[in-house]
């Protein structure tokens, strides 16, 4: 038996909670699992349906770590664990056992300043666990300019799902609300500063003027999002821009799906990092190709000039510069059939492969 212990895990939506999900889901094929999870509203549904077993625990934040790990290590007492397999390296610390465990990486949570007191206790972690499962070569990279012991470090990108069925009525929605605005960027994120919707609206002021009919949807919330609502309104861009927030999945997935490029030019914002970017596959999946930055882990996603492209998400000249040239001759249409054969290595069914290597 395996135990897996996520602070992040459905039906909780996000990107940690889906990478925590697909991994449960494939290791309970191959493994007897048991699942520590923290508590979320209406999880009994979505549990009651799970051929595993998993224990969700409430509380709040510092007390919940604490009674998790006492609970965890009551259980490794009473029952034969082979190995622990964790989503972030607190998940780790309070856990006392010399069974083998195993700890994902995924970048801003490990990119604290050498020496600080965090980074210590990340270093003390994970340089005591038998492999650190970086989500992308940048995270392995930083992981070490971190202190991370190297020998630990193995690199195996997040699994997606295949791409789900089209629904016809959100289509039919989607084609009515965007009708003859082309080309057609989406970015679909939280609002925070890493994201860098800032820098995309300020590009597309000036390709608004090669493309009138241009428009920007923006799929997400988050802390930046007034910020960002009033840019949009101050540049005299409210005609190009669409807002979308708790919409449905298949809502999303017809935007994406009737888009033309995905846009997320990712930078490091204080220690906040994009370690991969499960976003870019989701695009790609639907024919999408994407603008990625250079700073995170998107160069494992997106393969430059033949997918998507890679610029500085800092320089903004280069940003519309590299919009631009997809945009022209629609070279969007290649880099899309590129990117939907391109990500078909990044479904789960590969990916588990690789955790197999490690934990047989």
């Amino acid at each position: 038996m395996y135990l897996i212990v996520t602070r992040a895990f459905p039906p909780e939506l996000g990107g940690m909670q889906s990478l925590m999900w697909g991994l449960s889901r494939e290791m309970s094929k191959n493994f007897m699992i048991k699942v520590f999870a923290d508590y979320q509203e209406n999880h009994k549904d979505f549990d009651e349906q799970m051929s595993f077993s998993i224990e969700r625990v409430g509380g709040i934040k510092f007390l919940r770590k604490i009674r998790k790990a006492q609970l965890i290590n009551e259980f490794l007492k009473e029952n034969k664990v082979q190995g622990i397999i964790a989503d972030h390296w607190k998940s780790l610390e309070l856990i006392k056992t010399d069974k083998k465990k195993y700890c994902l990486i995924h970048g801003k949570e490990i990119n604290h300043p050498l020496g600080s007191s965090l980074n210590k206790r990340a270093i003390k972690v994970l340089n005591n666990v038998e492999k650190v499962i970086a989500n992308s070569e940048y995270t392995k990279n930083l992981a070490i300019n971190n202190g991370v012991d190297q020998s630990r470090l193995i690199v195996i990108n997040p699994g997606a799902d295949p791409v789900q069925a089209l629904n016809k009525k959100s289509l039919e929605k989607v084609e009515s609300l965007l009708k003859v605005k082309t080309p057609r960027l989406i970015t679909v994120s939280r609002f925070d500063k890493r994201k860098n919707h800032e820098k995309i609206i300020m590009a597309l002021r000036n390709l608004k003027q090669l493309y009138p009919d241009i428009v920007y949807i923006c799929i997400g919330y988050g802390d930046e999002e007034k910020n960002i609502k009033k840019l949009v309104e101050e540049l005299d861009l409210t005609s190009q821009v669409m807002f979308f927030k708790d919409i449905s999945v298949d809502l999303k997935n017809a935007l994406l799906a009737k888009s033309n490029i995905f846009v997320m030019p990712s930078i490091i914002y204080k220690t906040s990092v994009e370690g991969f970017g499960i976003a870019y596959v989701e695009a790609a999946q639907y024919g999408i190709p994407s603008l990625g930055g250079k700073d995170g882990g998107a160069s494992d996603v997106i393969d430059n000039d033949k997918t998507g492209l890679i610029c500085d998400g800092n320089n903004l000249d280069e940003i519309y510069s590299s919009l631009n040239s997809m945009i022209e001759n629609k070279k969007y249409i290649e880099f899309g059939k590129n990117a939907k054969e391109y990500v078909l290595k990044f479904q789960w069914d590969k990916t588990f492969e690789e955790y197999k290597k490690i934990l047989n």
